[in-house]
């Protein structure tokens, strides 16, 4: 059983109603991975924004292993220390982490975040020395479009995570940079940052095309 844990912010766990780019992955994984797999994390919940908590369960489609670590508000810097405890408790094989925006949008710059991303690949190695991950760039929000110093932040960022990954990467336990999702803020997404149904599947194929490129798993990603 090969075990996808994915790691994220606001655009991972997703709001009530919502079905997800979770759920998109797990199609993508059920139609082209000829193995049995399934999604793990010490998460489950949807954020409920009336009442301002992860506190939903009502997904577009709940037929589907929605465990996570995800937390909208939550980057780099709150993943770090919880990763080695989800890994030890769900056995995780494989990390999908797309995090970042809400650190550079709230809490740290690009280098502290730099440096948190590099602590949390430590860390999640310690409870699994052969753990596999794939790291999604920021995707630049329509803040980025406005604010200058917010846009170089993040494009400082990317450079110093595609350096984290070259830095951390050994044979034992893989680190990948997943390729910019082919994402248009008007169309992919409700608002200027959250996905809607074409940046969901925007985000898991950007994770799919990545595994399936560097790795071997699977096939090139179709919307299912």
């Amino acid at each position: 059983m090969l075990r996808f844990m994915p790691v994220g912010d606001s655009m991972t766990i997703g709001g009530a109603g919502e079905h997800t780019w979770r759920y998109r992955m797990w199609q993508h994984l059920c139609a082209t991975y000829s193995g049995p797999c399934t999604l793990v994390g010490p998460r489950e919940a949807l954020y409920d924004k009336t009442a301002d908590a992860p506190t939903s369960y009502a997904y577009a489609e709940p037929d589907f292993p929605r465990t996570h670590l995800a937390g909208w508000g939550e980057g780099w810097l709150h993943m770090a220390p919880l990763i080695a405890d989800a890994v030890r408790q769900s056995r995780a094989d494989v990390l999908l982490v797309a995090l970042g925006l809400i650190d550079l949008g709230f809490y740290t710059d690009a280098e502290q975040t730099a440096d948190n991303a590099r602590a949390f690949v430590t860390r999640a190695r310690t409870a699994n020395p052969r753990i596999h991950m794939v790291l999604l760039p920021v995707i630049p929000n329509i803040r980025a479009q406005t604010d200058t110093l917010f846009a170089a932040q993040v494009a400082l960022f990317n450079d110093l995570l595609e350096k984290t990954v070259a830095d951390l990467d050994e044979p034992r336990s893989p680190l990948l940079l997943a390729p910019p999702p082919a994402y248009d803020l008007h169309r992919d997404t409700y608002d200027g940052t959250h996905p809607n149904t074409h940046g969901e599947h925007r985000i898991a194929e950007a994770f799919a095309e990545a595994m399936h490129q560097e790795w071997g798993l699977g096939e090139p990603y179709r919307a299912y």
